[in-house]
């Protein structure tokens, strides 16, 4: 059951097979809001990634930070692999918590 206030290490993309971000979190509902609405200038806001496809809680913050940081040293292809075991259509699962449905962004090199 996901709590206001969980620790949480979250993957966004821009689309699917699109771009990806990695974040942690206590609060995923006030965090996808920013995310969702480029309140926070940076990587996310300037690669479009807002569809949450992947989200696990953590006991504590140390451990959701700890996640993070193996996770952004990953390959590409293993956070696809994650992503795809539970979530093999890559849902914004944003939806599930009552976020509007929101547009995805693929953009140009």
């Amino acid at each position: 059951m996901l709590h206001e206030f969980s620790p949480i290490t979250y993957l966004l993309a821009s689309h699917r097979y699109g771009t990806l971000y990695v974040g942690v979190t206590s609060n995923l509902m006030k965090r996808l809001y920013e995310h969702r609405n480029d309140v926070i200038d940076g990587f996310s806001k300037d690669r479009g990634t807002k569809l949450l496809v992947w989200f696990e809680t953590h006991s504590t913050m140390e451990e959701a930070i700890v996640r993070e940081k193996r996770i952004k040293k990953w390959k590409r292809q293993w956070k696809i692999n994650l992503i795809e075991q539970n979530n093999p259509d890559w849902r914004d699962l944003a939806l599930d918590l009552g976020f509007a449905k929101t547009k995805t962004v693929r953009l140009k090199n």
